[in-house]
């Protein structure tokens, strides 16, 4: 594949006409089987990634523009991301758990279960200013040998939890049927998360004693399923799709795509302003400097 692919920004409502970036998609790595979960890291300035299929995470170095190997095996680990204190945080497919990479490299368990049965597969985390940890809990990881390792699932369908502070597990949502991508607001009361069998983003009032309310349908996916989420500044909803990255206005309608030339599974927003765009798409990862920012979540 070219080092560089053009970049097509698609206009369809008028609050997407001042969105704009680069002229070209950068391609940073193109050697993936599924490619998943970008979570960029500030201070090393870096992008690490899963390529779930191949049982490895990646690491991409924005000083060098070299790729390599961060962790194999890495248990089909899929979603990331970095927790208040710079630690990476993942969600590991093939154990059936979420884990946090200490420092010195060691790995602690945060959670493995809930009540006593095992988690299905978990796909993808975003941590609150609370210190809580929330993540999406489908079955990809356990429905064959692709994406992780083939086995039954104990939790009566696949559900959102969260994990406090404290260590403890609780479910948050339980009415999905592939719950996904999530993401929460600027101000954390509201939570966005993608059931890609349903091909739509549902919208969540988090409450005070950090239970859900709502749930109501925020956004229909109308090209592919829907899958990682991320917010900018403006309050616009990102959703990897079939076709590129969809982008929705605060009232839920779509006013623009940018386009991709791969299936996209997920995106981050990086780089020391927080406008760059890193997107995993199937095989490749790209990049674009926008004239957007991803939100500063509070602290």
């Amino acid at each position: 594949m070219a080092d560089r692919v053009r970049a097509v920004f698609e206009v369809l409502d008028e609050r997407f006409q001042r969105v704009a970036g680069d002229d070209y998609l950068e391609v940073l790595f193109d050697g993936g089987r599924w490619l998943e979960g970008p979570a960029y890291f500030p201070a090393g300035r870096y992008l690490v990634f899963s390529d779930i299929p191949n049982d490895r995470m990646m690491r991409w170095d924005e000083t060098t523009g070299a790729v390599g190997v961060f962790r194999q095996p890495a248990n089909y680990s899929n979603g990331h991301t970095v927790d208040r204190q710079g630690r990476l945080v993942s969600c590991e497919q093939g154990a059936r758990r979420v884990t946090r990479t200490e420092p010195d490299g060691t790995v602690t368990v945060l959670a493995d279960q809930w009540q006593g049965r095992k988690l299905n597969s978990p796909n993808d985390i975003v941590q609150r200013s609370d210190g809580s940890l929330w993540f999406t809990d489908p079955s990809y990881g356990i429905d064959s040998d692709y994406e992780g390792n083939r086995g039954e699932s104990e939790t009566d369908g696949c559900h959102v939890y969260r994990i406090d502070p404290g260590g403890e597990v609780t479910r948050v949502a339980d009415d999905f049927a592939r719950p996904n991508g999530l993401a929460f607001s600027a101000d954390e009361q509201q939570l966005y998360v993608a059931d890609t069998r349903h091909r739509h983003i549902r919208r969540f009032t988090v409450l005070d004693n950090g239970t859900l309310s709502g749930g109501e349908v925020f956004a229909e996916c109308a090209t592919g399923n829907p899958d990682g989420v991320r917010l900018d500044e403006l309050g616009r909803v990102w959703l990897a799709a079939g076709d590129g990255l969809h982008c929705f206005a605060p009232d839920g309608t779509l006013i623009g795509k940018l386009r991709v030339p791969e299936v996209c599974a997920n995106l981050t927003f990086g780089g020391p302003k927080r406008n760059n765009l890193y997107i995993c798409a199937t095989s490749s990862v790209y990049s674009i400097r926008v004239n957007f920012n991803g939100i500063r979540y509070p602290r």
